[in-house]
């Protein structure tokens, strides 16, 4: 039986940077689409009136995305404004009438973690979380025991199934397609394991540095900002068993079971680095032992993927933004022709950003009389005109009560469970200049074997 329709579409933090960048654009494409034609209420605590929130969304679009005459008026028929304090029981008694006839809300918090509780209590006391739903943006915790009371308090108020933890980065059109080319194509199966894989890579790389986000980074890190959950879903999407059915809840199913097979991190799996100069940031402690880049190295106990190393790297101020992931097959049995030299001989090559390609490698024979070659690719580039963006794709699915593309509270306890043993930060902490690939040490991890960086255009 398909899930209702949320009736209405309740915002917390609408004044916020979040809402500016990402929120706005987003609902003013959902209502070009037609799928969006509900009462939009925003709240925050900004002494703002109706016509400034109107004011800042209009702003939003025209700065992220472009300005729709026509979806930007509709959105501004739709919107609606509440001014008040989070921990104020009266704001939420003013929701409730605001709400009139919704009987299904959808919730979305994006608000900072630590004001989840007291959001989920008040909407709860008021009756805005009858039959509701509710939205959560990452980090969800910053340790598994965080997590674990993070969700036992969600739990008082809400479900688990009205509960829906969004990751954008699982919205995003190139890890969808990540998936997608997995379970689409006969021709990966039969090699898709530790008979034929070598050693699987994935890079996140950023080229910027933390800009004004200093205090808030020096709360996070780079496990925690992007590894915990961005990267550890790009593992599992190249790495899980195809789901059985369809639905949401199998494909979730087969998530967890494949985060339950990653042996949890220990010191020597880890390399941690800080760029030179991100001491010096507004908002850092002059000591800070935060890192801005973090290497490495994940077991997967399953048959699949028993003895095959999975890297994973990502770090600000290197010399390129990309998202890459490389699957390095193993070189062939037999020297029959030339000898492969260090490198690549076959492999697959996802790009996630920032246009999408996926390349296979091989090696071809050079023109001439001798029998040597060299390695190619065969490319795939797409960047199409319109990508939906992972906003509105996240908020259409939770309106439509769609949790597919949303972490179960299991999983992201598992993925907690992977990285808790080093969050303590007891591993060396390496210093590498602005526009290198991290640390020298970093090659520790990938002993005998060589990093795989991204290009700002991927190999010809």
């Amino acid at each position: 039986m398909p899930a209702e329709h949320s009736d209405a579409l309740v915002f917390f933090g609408a004044s916020g940077d979040l809402a500016h960048k990402q929120i706005f654009p987003a609902l003013q494409s959902m209502i070009r689409q037609g799928h969006l034609t509900v009462p939009i209420i925003g709240v925050a605590k900004s002494g703002w009136n109706l016509e400034q929130l109107k004011e800042r969304a209009r702003d939003s679009v025209q700065n992220h995305g472009g300005l729709d005459a026509d979806a930007f008026a509709k959105l501004s028929g739709l919107l609606q404004y509440i001014d008040g304090d989070y921990r104020d029981e009266a704001t939420y008694h003013r929701l409730r009438r605001v709400l009139g006839d919704a009987q299904r809300p959808l919730h979305y918090l994006a608000i900072p973690p630590s004001m989840f509780a007291t959001v989920a209590g008040r909407l709860a006391n008021s009756g805005c979380a009858n039959n509701a739903r509710v939205v959560v943006e990452k980090p969800f915790g910053r340790d598994l025991a965080s997590a674990e009371s993070l969700n036992r308090t969600l739990h008082q108020f809400f479900p688990e199934t009205a509960i829906y933890r969004i990751d954008h980065f699982l919205g995003k059109e190139p890890v969808q397609n990540l998936v997608y080319f997995r379970f689409a194509n006969t021709f990966l199966e039969p090699i898709w394991n530790r008979n034929y894989v070598a050693n699987v890579q994935i890079t996140l790389a950023e080229k910027f540095g933390v800009n004004t986000r200093g205090r808030l980074y020096e709360e996070l890190g780079a496990i925690r900002d992007v590894v915990q959950n961005h990267m550890l879903q790009v593992l599992v999407l190249l790495a899980m068993d195809a789901p059985v059915r369809r639905d949401a809840e199998t494909m979730r199913d087969e998530k967890v079971r494949l985060f339950k097979a990653i042996r949890p991190l220990t010191p020597s799996d880890i390399v941690r680095g800080q760029y030179r100069g991100y001491r010096t940031t507004a908002g850092v402690a002059p000591d800070s032992q935060v890192e801005t880049f973090v290497a490495l190295r994940l077991h997967i106990n399953t048959w699949r993927w028993g003895g095959v190393p999975f890297f994973i790297r990502a770090g600000k101020q290197l010399p390129v933004t990309a998202t890459d992931v490389m699957v390095e097959f193993r070189r062939p049995p037999q020297i029959v022709f030339d000898d492969i030299a260090a490198g690549r001989s076959n492999y697959v090559r996802f790009r996630l950003s920032p246009d999408v390609f996926i390349s296979i490698g091989s090696r071809v024979k050079t023109p001439g009389e001798e029998m040597v070659g060299e390695s190619t690719s065969l490319i795939s580039h797409r960047h199409p005109a319109r990508e939906m963006m992972p906003y509105e794709r996240l908020l259409g699915d939770a309106m439509r009560g769609d949790p597919s593309l949303f972490a179960r509270e299991d999983s992201v306890e598992e993925a907690w469970r992977v990285v808790n043993p080093v969050l303590a930060r007891a591993t060396p902490l390496f210093e590498y200049e602005p526009n290198t690939w991290g640390p020298s040490e970093a090659n520790r991890i990938i002993a005998g074997g060589v990093w795989q960086n991204p290009q700002e255009e991927p190999e010809s």
